[in-house]
């Protein structure tokens, strides 16, 4: 019988890394772990050896890191942001996901993912109607409901979660925040970005009203969206919006801009849809709006979540294993 392997380097909170903590353990197929160590997306990790690996294995990974000396690999590409970068920082993205991303691809006959925007931009990009492009979305911890403990704050707060990426474009919000003397905003972001961030904020004028929160488990956190006004997520590209559908499961409104389709696709109607990812006045209006109306949404009636996302994930596998 085929053998399964897995890089299950993956690891975090958000993003690949929570997609891997939640769906590898809830894989049907018996694997083993590669036992790989290092980062999983390097130029030189693509071509490594993969000792025990039989030639007739199959090979896993919940991220785009490709191995070329896998027998047949199957990827979850979560999105394509990595080639909508600008230059010259795209050219080295754009070497890897051309030669190691697209051979495994190409080789297996089929790539996971996680929203259909996602599809569409791999579908494009792939160039082979051979390939099987597979949507097994993205799933929701039973920890985000609309009832349940709320972080409350006397003073109303609109909450972000991401990081200082360019693509997550933080600093909108932030130039929002100096327009809404009301509004305060409430940050989960990496540990390590804090300082930079808090430097922006702290040159704009708005250092206290901007509380920086980092590690924050799954109960914490769906508190905190419970007591914002809204979510912000203006970010310019995105493969699927995990923080938009967390909000949106809690009750709680997103503001967002219009022509990030992931996100529009997450949130639908519940929230407020901007034109402009940098029109910082219509972030302002959009964040003060938020804060007096205190709106509440019903949660997505087609609920996400990761037994679903597992399950689709199970039987591209097994096919695979013949």
């Amino acid at each position: 019988m085929t053998e399964l392997y897995v890089d299950d380097r993956y690891r975090g909170a958000h993003g690949i890394g929570r997609y891997a903590s939640e769906v590898l353990p809830r894989l049907r197929p018996e694997w083993r772990s590669l036992g790989l160590s290092g980062h999983a997306h390097s130029a030189l990790d693509a071509f490594r050896s993969l000792p025990g690996v039989g030639p007739g294995a199959l090979v896993y990974s919940p991220g785009y890191g490709a191995l070329v000396r896998a027998p047949r690999q199957i990827l979850t590409v979560h999105d394509l942001i990595h080639l909508r970068m600008p230059w010259p920082g795209r050219a080295k993205f754009e070497a890897y996901y051309r030669g190691p991303v697209r051979h495994a691809i190409r080789k297996a006959g089929v790539v996971l993912t996680v929203s259909q925007t996602s599809a569409r931009a791999i579908r494009e990009w792939i160039g082979d109607d051979a390939v099987e492009i597979v949507d097994a979305g993205n799933g929701c911890s039973d920890a985000f409901r609309a009832d349940g403990a709320t972080d409350a704050s006397v003073d109303p707060y609109v909450v972000f979660v991401g990081n200082v990426r360019r693509h997550k474009n933080l600093d909108v919000v932030l130039r929002a925040l100096a327009l809404a003397s009301d509004v305060r905003l409430r940050a989960v972001v990496p540990d390590r970005e804090i300082a930079e961030a808090a430097a922006r904020a702290a040159a704009l004028g708005v250092e206290n009203r901007v509380e920086w929160l980092h590690g924050v488990d799954d109960e914490r956190l769906a508190a905190i969206y419970r007591g914002a006004a809204a979510t912000v997520m203006p970010s310019t590209i995105e493969g699927f919006g995990l923080p938009a559908l967390e909000s949106v499961a809690c009750g709680v409104p997103v503001i967002f801009w219009r022509g990030c389709e992931a996100v529009a696709e997450v949130t639908g109607d519940r929230g407020w849809a901007l034109e402009s990812w940098s029109d910082a006045e219509e972030w302002a209006s959009a964040m003060t709006d938020a804060a007096m109306s205190r709106r509440r949404v019903s949660p997505p009636a087609n609920a996400h979540d990761w037994d679903r996302t597992a399950r689709v994930a199970s039987d591209v596998l097994e096919r695979g294993l013949g």
